[in-house]
C-alpha cells in the first residue's frame, strides 16, 4: 500500500511531500478510531524488544531520527507508528527560517536524500509549548544546536540555553555539532571547543537534582584520529552516548548522474549510500570502547541493514530516509525480526 502512496507523494517536491504527509497524518489521528487502527498495524510489543540504555527503558530499539519532527509537532501521530522513541529538533534558541528553498532533494536511484535545511525550526519556546502536552509513555530526545547568527565562540551559550530550557520536557539530549548545513558548525567538533562545550553542559547537568543523559551526534566524515579524539573527550566529560552518524558531505559511489548531483549542490547526504560508512564508524567506536552507548543511524532501509548496525555495536538505531522510502511498515518489520532472532536463540 505504501508504494502507491509513495508514488503520489514523490510527484510533489520533497519538502512539500513531508509537510502534506505529516499534516494529513495529524488530521487522521484526530478521527476516532484511526489511532487504534494505526497502532494495530504498526506497533509491535514484546518484552524481548525492551532495552535499557543510559538509564532509560526503551519499549523497542528503533527511533525516529532528528530532522523529521523539528518542532515537536508530530509526537502524537508518530507514536502510533511503532517507534520506541522520537528525537525532535534540531532546536535552536531562536526561531530561524533555515536555508532558502529548494533545500531537500531526492535521489531515487540511490534511495537517498540530500538536504541543506539549515536548522529551520520555531525555536525553544514553540517546542516547549508542544512538549507540555506530549503523549504519555513516549520517550523524547531533544537534539540541540546553535543559531546560524551565533558565532562559534559564543555557541556554548546557545547550547546551554537550549539545555536549561528543555530540561524539564525531554528525556535525553543530543548535542549536534556535526550538521554540514550551518556554516562552520563542524569546527565545534575539534578537540578543544568540543571539550569545553560538553564540559559546560555536564556541569549544568550535575547541578540538577536528577541529571539527564547527554549524547553527541558525530559526522561520518571524521578520520580515525578525530574519532579517537571524540572517544577521549567522551571519556573525560562522562558523555552518556554517541549517535553515529549524521549526514555526509561525500558523494562517492552514487548511481545518480554527476550532472544532477552538481545541480543539487551542497548538503548532507543520507540514505542507502550511508550504510557502510556509518556502520564502519560504529564498529570502530565499539572496538575502542566497549562501554559507551551508541545509537546507530545511516542507511537503515530494511531488516538486514538494521541488524547490521546492531551487530556492529549499536545499542539503539534510528531511521529517517529509510522511513521516507519504505514507509512505517519498516519499523514493524525490524521489530518482528528482532523478536524472531530472540526466539531462535
Amino acid at each position: 500500500m505504501y508504494s502507491i502512496i509513495k508514488s503520489i507523494l514523490f510527484v510533489l517536491s520533497p519538502e512539500k511531500a513531508h509537510n502534506v504527509t505529516t499534516s494529513l497524518l495529524g488530521i487522521l489521528c484526530k478521527i476516532p478510531g484511526v489511532s487504534a487502527i494505526l497502532r494495530n498495524w504498526y506497533v509491535v510489543e514484546s518484552a524481548s524488544l525492551t532495552k535499557e540504555v543510559f538509564g532509560i527503558t526503551f519499549p523497542n530499539p528503533i527511533g525516529l531520527a532528528a530532522g523529521f519532527d523539528k518542532n515537536a509537532s508530530y509526537l502524537h501521530s508518530m507514536k502510533n507508528l511503532g517507534f520506541g522513541f522520537i528525537e525532535i529538533g534540531t532546536i535552536t534558541p531562536k526561531s530561524q527560517l533555515g536555508n532558502p528553498q529548494p533545500r531537500l532533494f531526492r535521489l531515487p536511484v540511490d534511495e537517498a536524500l540530500i538536504n541543506r535545511m539549515g536548522f529551520n525550526n520555531n525555536g525553544i519556546n514553540a517546542a516547549i509549548k508542544r512538549l507540555k502536552s506530549r503523549p504519555k509513555g513516549l520517550i523524547v530526545g531533544g537534539n540541540i544546536g546553535k543559531n546560524k547568527v551565533t558565532p562559534n565562540e559564543s555557541a556554548t551559550g546557545d547550547y546551554l540555553l537550549c539545555f536549561e530550557s528543555l530540561f524539564p520536557y525531554v528525556d535525553y539530549f543530543v548535542v549536534n555539532v556535526s550538521s554540514p548545513n550551518t556554516p562552520d558548525l563542524r569546527q565545534l567538533q575539534d578537540k578543544e571547543p568540543l571539550q569545553a562545550l560538553l564540559s559546560t553542559l555536564q556541569k549544568a547537568n550535575g547541578r540538577k537534582e536528577h541529571r539527564k543523559p547527554i549524547l553527541l551526534k558525530i559526522a561520518p566524515d571524521l578520520n580515525q584520529q578525530q574519532l579517537d579524539d571524540i572517544l577521549e573527550i567522551a571519556d573525560s566529560t562522562s558523555l552518556d552516548g554517541l549517535i553515529a552518524t549524521n549526514t555526509t558531505i561525500s558523494r562517492e559511489g552514487l548511481a545518480t548522474l554527476p550532472k544532477e548531483i552538481t545541480e543539487i549542490g551542497a548538503g548532507g547526504l543520507s540514505g542507502k549510500p550511508m550504510q557502510n560508512r556509518s556502520t564502519e564508524v560504529i564498529r570502530y567506536i565499539r572496538s575502542k570502547n566497549k562501554r559507551i552507548p551508541i545509537i546507530g543511524v545511516g542507511g537503515i532501509h530494511d531488516v538486514n541493514s538494521a541488524l547490521e548496525k546492531l551487530s556492529a555495536g549499536a545499542d539503539l538505531i534510528q531511521i529517517y530516509t529509510g522511513f521516507v522510502y519504505e514507509g512505517p511498515g519498516l519499523v514493524a518489520r525490524i521489530n518482528r525480526a528482532l523478536i524472531n532472532q530472540v526466539e531462535k536463540a
